[in-house]
């Protein structure tokens, strides 16, 4: 629920990783000590669960007063009810929590660290159950007691002698109790001399029933046989026998139900935050001492072992040291075919065993397990701002006291111009409660929290929302290939054979002396041989030479492999010319002999992933424009090009590491708005410095950390899928913005002019939320 953590820049890995990626703190909008100015400063940074916010308005006061505090960084979600501060040394805690007490709302303290965080975790949906349930209950009672006096009031018919005196019995409590929530918070944040959307509801309804009292007690209103009708727009009448009891509960019971369809679709927004962290096992068969034993899953430690039996979730990150089987693991990467695991397979945990009986090593616990990191992942993203719900943010924090002016300002107008001041103040009822900027603040984060929670269920982790406006701008994408593109492991792509030798017969001692070498190079001969001709005789006086191939005895021949064959004299016409052909195809070429001749060639190769072509196909109907980008020769990454479908003309190869930077910057200074997806060390520097990174998931955690985008799943389509949800989340946030905007301005002049009745305002202002809220929830259904 809250977390501290604390940096220190300037000194140590912190200022090591920060001249690795220059650019990704600036990009994320992440603030650091050194951003705000004292380099060497200490800063530490806290998520407060803040309680009482009831509009955007409110949250805006919350980041106001946090920001002022001297070195204090906030962002505050009126969403997720959470606020994000980044506060130096000398600040405390409990400095921070007074301030937003003293500015009218409660914050939590942190607690202490909690070995076991999906416990700790599921607390915000208890706190948010029973709120919910609360709200329930207000809002039935509220409706039960309303509809009455709304139906007595605007039907004429069922208006029997004394009937207002049953309709005020009826709405006192509506207006009292029912609307507490909005009274109490009216009058906390008036004593902080601030005005929010609940200032406006409890303003609206209390002068309603204020009016009405008047009316009732010291008016003609209270005579029997008084008969009121309902009018759709404000209308001259006696003042003195004029009653608003049906505005008065019925504003109070709309907006209860608008705050009651809004928590419970909230909630369902953040579903899959929830969801991801209640994936993990909760206990685990440890083996201690020969013996299985069942403990918490909270108790793991690195090194333990423990078995995972056909079924069971797998408890921890770790590697496979017994068994065979396969593992889904759909629930965190979205892909719905088992992987199959040996000895020496990694797995993740709360993938589950569908298969045999597994002994895994753990490798990882607690916060630093892969599903820990993507649930962080997920809700520091859910924790952001874009740029759009900043501006959002700045205009509610003023648009309340200006409504009241306007309100103030509608009441004076009508009452020069027409002297009615039944009117007069039907007409100010109305814009006070039309104007409530709830689904301002509503549109960026509902949108949000469903993007981000649906991509994590697809293995797309964005890490904030500033990633979201990145993504519509990018037109070029670089791809790194090896691991990417390729799979990363070389694997037997051809065998020749000389005229006369036995293609099979060259493979299998080929591979045979190669399986005792430990290059990445053999190892594909060797599992390459074993794969099309079965088990590889052994191997006698094995001998590497660094740099020049291996040499060995194998069923009574002396095999050489490598350059080493070229002590042996010229090569034969044949092979020589399999070699060229090979390598001009990018392939690696390696030449085998044995008693003293030059046997044939066998090829290995980075394959190409299944997946890269159609990967490359989407890519480009998104207007991206792929270019590959690797450290190989020309020749291979020129094939790896064409069998992907990209153009020769934007192939860069024969990158040094260090240069791959250079390289993105040379797009972006032509102009281009660069993309780029990575998964090796070697790609962390370029990620962070193009204009949106892409990490695969499968890949190193300086490149997982340096990106905006983390792909968990080893498929190119992956990053495809990523942008166009990105792209689908942004302009989500945007037409809610639209209707948001749209819905205020084209609203104010309709309530001032006199052609909205106030309960109809209450009834439209309540539903504006609840449409902002259900269109984010659609991004639900992006497949």
């Amino acid at each position: 629920m809250t977390s501290v953590t604390s940096t220190t820049t300037g000194s140590g890995t912190a200022a090591s990783a920060a001249s690795a990626a220059p650019a990704a703190s600036t990009k994320t909008g992440v603030q650091t000590s050194a951003q705000t100015g004292t380099p060497d400063t200490p800063v530490s940074q806290v998520e407060l669960l803040i309680g009482g916010m009831t509009c955007a308005s409110c949250a805006a006061r919350v980041e106001k007063k946090l920001n002022r505090m001297d070195g204090v960084t906030a962002t505050v979600n009126f969403a997720t009810e959470k606020a994000r501060v980044i506060y130096p040394r000398g600040v405390q805690v409990s400095d921070l929590i007074d301030t937003v007490v003293k500015t009218g709302y409660t914050a939590e303290e942190p607690p202490p660290p909690d070995p076991a965080p999906a416990t700790r975790e599921a607390e915000p949906a208890v706190a948010s159950d029973s709120e919910a349930t609360a709200l329930r209950q207000r809002l039935v009672v509220s409706a039960l007691l309303a509809v009455p006096v709304i139906l007595l009031s605007m039907v004429p018919p069922l208006q029997f002698d004394n009937w207002q005196w049953l309709a005020l019995t009826l709405a006192a409590p509506v207006v009292v109790w029912g609307g507490l929530p909005f009274h109490r918070a009216a009058l906390t944040n008036a004593r902080h001399g601030a005005a929010t959307m609940d200032t406006l509801v409890s303003v609206g309804t209390l002068a309603a029933f204020g009016w009405s009292l008047w009316a009732l007690f010291l008016g003609d209103a209270g005579m029997p046989g008084m008969h009121d009708e309902f009018r759709l727009t404000v209308s001259r009448m006696d003042a003195a026998s004029t009653i608003y009891l049906e505005v008065a509960s019925g504003v109070v019971a709309f907006i209860l139900l608008g705050r009651y369809l809004e928590a419970r679709s909230k909630r369902r927004a953040g579903a899959a935050l929830r969801a991801l962290l209640e994936l993990g096992a909760k206990d685990v068969a440890v083996l201690r001492g020969g013996r299985e034993i069942r403990v918490p899953v909270s108790e793991l430690a690195v090194g333990d072992r423990f078995v995972v039996r056909p079924g069971e979730k797998i408890a921890t990150d770790g590697t496979v040291v017994e068994g065979a089987s396969a593992v889904d693991a759909s629930m965190l990467t979205g892909e719905s075919v088992p992987v199959d695991v040996a000895p020496g397979s990694t797995v993740t945990g709360a993938t589950v065993n569908a298969g045999g009986r597994l002994v895994v090593e753990a490798t990882r616990v607690g916060a630093d397990t892969q599903l820990a990191r993507m649930a962080k992942l997920v809700e520091d993203a859910q924790n952001g701002k874009a740029q759009v719900q900043r501006l959002a943010d700045r205009i509610s924090a003023v648009f309340v006291p200006i409504v009241l002016l306007i309100a103030v300002g509608t009441l004076l107008t009508w009452l020069f111009t027409t002297g009615d001041v039944t009117a007069s103040f039907t007409a100010a009822v109305a814009v006070l409660i039309i104007a409530c900027p709830c689904a301002l603040g509503l549109a960026t984060p509902t949108a949000l929290m469903v993007g981000t929670g649906r991509g994590a269920q697809l293995g797309i982790l964005i890490k904030g929302p500033e990633v979201l406006e990145s993504t519509r701008r990018v037109d070029t994408i670089v791809l790194d290939k090896t691991g990417t593109v390729t799979t990363g492991r070389m694997t037997l792509q051809a065998v020749h054979a000389e005229e006369g030798t036995d293609e099979k017969e060259l493979l299998r001692l080929a591979g045979a002396l190669e399986h005792a070498s430990e290059h990445p190079v053999a190892r594909a001969i060797a599992a390459g041989a074993e794969e099309r001709v079965g088990p590889l005789p052994p191997v006698e006086r094995f001998e590497n030479v660094p740099g020049r191939g291996v040499r060995g005895h194998v069923d009574g021949h002396d095999i050489v492999v490598g350059r080493l064959i070229e002590e042996l004299g010229e090569l034969p016409d044949e092979v020589a010319r399999a070699r060229g052909e090979a390598e001009a195809e990018g392939r690696t070429a390696v030449v085998v002999g044995w008693d003293g001749m030059a046997r044939g060639v066998v090829a290995v190769a980075d394959t190409v992933k299944e997946t890269s072509a159609d990967a490359v196909r989407q890519l480009r109907a998104l207007g991206l424009r792929p270019v590959l980008l690797t450290g190989d020769n020309r020749a291979v990454a020129e094939s790896v090009a064409r069998t992907v479908g990209i153009d020769p003309g934007d192939v860069v190869a024969e990158v040094l590491p260090e240069d791959k930077v250079a390289a993105v910057e040379r797009l972006r200074a032509e102009g281009r708005t660069v993309a780029m997806v990575g998964d090796g060390v070697n790609d962390a520097a370029a990620l962070a410095t193009a204009d949106l990174g892409l990490a695969m998931g499968t890949g190193t955690d300086a490149a997982i950390e340096a990106g905006d985008l983390t792909l968990v799943r080893g498929d190119l389509r992956v990053a495809a899928d990523a942008i166009r949800l990105s792209r689908r989340t942004l302009a989500t946030i945007k037409g809610n913005l639209v209707w948001a905007f749209g819905y205020n301005v084209a609203a104010l002049p309709l309530a001032a002019a006199g052609l909205l009745n106030p309960m109809i305002a209450g009834a439209a202002m309540a539903f504006s939320s609840v449409f902002v809220v259900t269109n984010s929830l659609r991004l639900r259904t992006f497949r």
